[in-house]
């Protein structure tokens, strides 16, 4: 029986247990183990796996690269498929795939990638997937990261006998056998994937991992290339702080989702007039640091402040519309702060701000300072910051500059102001179909960011029904029931469940299908016959919650009474 208790992207720590015997992963099978390890003997190797014994080497042996079919072999739970993975189908009652010719991958970075995405693909979630041959310290994180769950040490154990010493910064040449110490370094490098993914930091790791050979540099790059769509169904959409120290980070699928976002989903709210482009902050979310408040001072002088969009600058995100600051991640990055900006970077940038661009505003103004040649070209736009944009120089030529920007044109009453910010959240967060149905007839918002609250007047009692809520906590908004049954109306993250009292959370177990679009971290709208019993939180991505027979699938916040 599997149960997934960490997430990390694609990487997670599991629970595997059979009778009275079970395996955390990622797991290490070696010859100090009694549960799990290989044997070596004259017909081949042997994995002895809960008190079962499974040959893994045929007596003919097809390579990766030989278009050989080989049929899978199973017994007791356990399948066998040697590479190159073939169109046979894995039994229903197998619950883990053996692919025991995965050293033939190991310096071929994009056969290793569509080899790996392959194969998840074809298991699913529900079973254990272990490649043997392939791991060493250096590279477990990264494969872990892809999917892969179970490793052997046999690699770590050939190269320490030809005295070289494989530890997670790369190979070093030795005078002696090391394959003890290349074991005790596999082992403790999976003791710290493990830490790191059940922090939900493993693509942190990973990307100082990579840098060890050019081989794991071009896995990685090829994986947030071809496998983006992958990775991205088990992205969170919220998450821990994090830090982004390598170019390699900007392509952080996390990232390049809320980039999509943007461009794809959001509109800015349409009474804004005036854009006003400023710089980031190392406090996040932005609007509670001391710089962002002195902007404030500057901006909220009088009612023209409606006009204003402030959008905030910066790598590794392109921009941030300031409603959306306490989403993930602009809420929880961390990155250098040099002054010097990657040609990578400027490119991203100046595409993320013609974007926003692009959706019309009256006057632009820019107050990033140093970093304005990131923008100057792009609109004509007034510069208004002298040395810092925090002196008081800088802010009282702010605080002008939005007076003449916005001197003729009629302020927006701050009821317009909130709904039209809400109906730019919603957009972000569940697709614009679903704000117009949830901001549309008598929908208003009330309250002060990042507090807003979504209202509607009910016809029939002449009732105030809330149906959401923004807060910097959860860094979304939160459904209640009744704002639940209007996204669910346009078919949007659902989970049907089987009929029972549900007393508490749902289970995976009690999930018959979910929309495929539900990532971990978002609203999940729990549904029976059509009917909305509940609304809570997405524990795992909705392909996980059909795949998989244990673990939270929805943490319940609100019930139907």
């Amino acid at each position: 029986m599997l149960n997934v208790i960490g997430r990390s992207h694609r990487g997670r720590v599991c629970e595997y247990s059979k009778g009275d015997c079970s395996i955390r992963t990622p797991f290490i099978a070696s010859d100090s183990d009694d549960i799990v390890h290989i044997s070596t003997g004259p017909e081949g190797r042997v994995l002895h796996f809960f008190g079962s014994e499974i040959p893994i080497d045929p007596k003919l042996m097809t390579s990766a690269s030989s278009r050989e079919d080989t049929l899978p072999f199973c017994k007791n739970g356990v399948c066998v498929m040697r590479l190159p993975f073939t169109e046979h189908s894995v039994p229903d009652d197998a619950e883990i795939v053996v692919v025991p010719n995965a050293f033939e991958l190991r310096k071929d970075a994009r056969k290793l990638v569509n080899s790996v995405i392959e194969i998840r693909e074809k298991i699913g979630y529900n079973r254990l997937l272990c490649m043997f041959g392939i791991a060493e310290p250096s590279t477990l994180s990264l494969l872990a990261y892809m999917g892969v769950d179970v490793f052997d040490d046999s690699l770590a154990k050939a190269a320490g006998r030809k005295m070289v010493r494989l530890i997670p910064e790369g190979e070093i040449c030795a005078d002696r056998d090391v394959s003890v110490e290349n074991i005790a370094d596999l082992k403790e490098e999976c003791e710290k994937v493990s830490v790191f993914t059940e922090s939900e930091r493993l693509r942190e790791l990973v990307d100082q991992r990579a840098s060890s050979s050019p081989s794991s540099v071009a896995a990685l790059r090829i994986f947030d290339d071809i496998g983006y769509r992958y990775q991205e169904e088990c992205c969170s959409t919220v998450g821990t702080r994090f830090a982004c120290n390598t170019t390699q980070s900007l392509r952080r699928p996390d990232l390049k989702i809320y980039r999509e976002k943007i461009s794809e989903r959001y509109r800015k709210p349409e009474h804004k007039r005036i854009l006003l482009l400023l710089p980031c902050s190392a406090k996040k979310p932005y609007h509670i640091s001391k710089t962002h408040k002195a902007f404030a001072f500057a901006i909220h002088t009088a009612q023209h402040d409606t006009l204003v969009h402030e959008v905030i600058v910066t790598s590794p995100l392109g921009i941030v519309p300031r409603e959306l600051d306490i989403f993930y991640p602009a809420n929880s990055y961390d990155i250098p702060v040099t002054g010097e900006w990657k040609c990578q970077e400027r490119e991203m940038i100046r595409s993320m701000v013609s974007g926003i661009l692009s959706q019309g505003y009256d006057k632009v103004i820019c107050h990033l300072g140093e970093s304005a040649d990131l923008v100057r070209g792009l609109a004509e736009m007034e510069e208004t910051v002298v040395g810092d944009p925090t002196t008081p120089a800088s802010l009282r030529n702010l605080d002008e500059a939005l007076r003449r920007a916005a001197k003729g044109t009629e302020p927006a009453d701050y009821s317009i102001e909130r709904i039209g910010s809400v109906r730019s959240i919603l957009s972000f967060q569940f697709g614009r179909e679903a704000a117009d149905a949830l901001m549309g007839g008598s929908s208003y918002a009330i309250g002060k960011f990042p507090y807003w609250k979504i209202m509607r007047d009910d016809p029939r009692s002449k009732d105030k029904v809330q149906l959401g809520m923004l807060t910097p906590e959860r860094g979304m908004i939160s459904l209640t029931v009744e704002g639940a049954e209007i996204i669910a109306g346009v078919g949007k993250n659902t989970v049907e469940m089987t009929e029972f009292e549900m007393k508490g959370n749902l289970f995976a177990v009690g999930v018959v299908n979910a929309d495929p679009g539900i990532r971990p971290g978002d609203e999940a709208i729990v549904t029976l016959k059509g009917d909305v019993v509940a609304v809570g939180v997405a524990m795992m991505s909705g392909r996980e919650m059909v795949d998989l027979k244990r673990g939270i699938a929805v943490k319940i916040r609100h019930k139907r009474k």
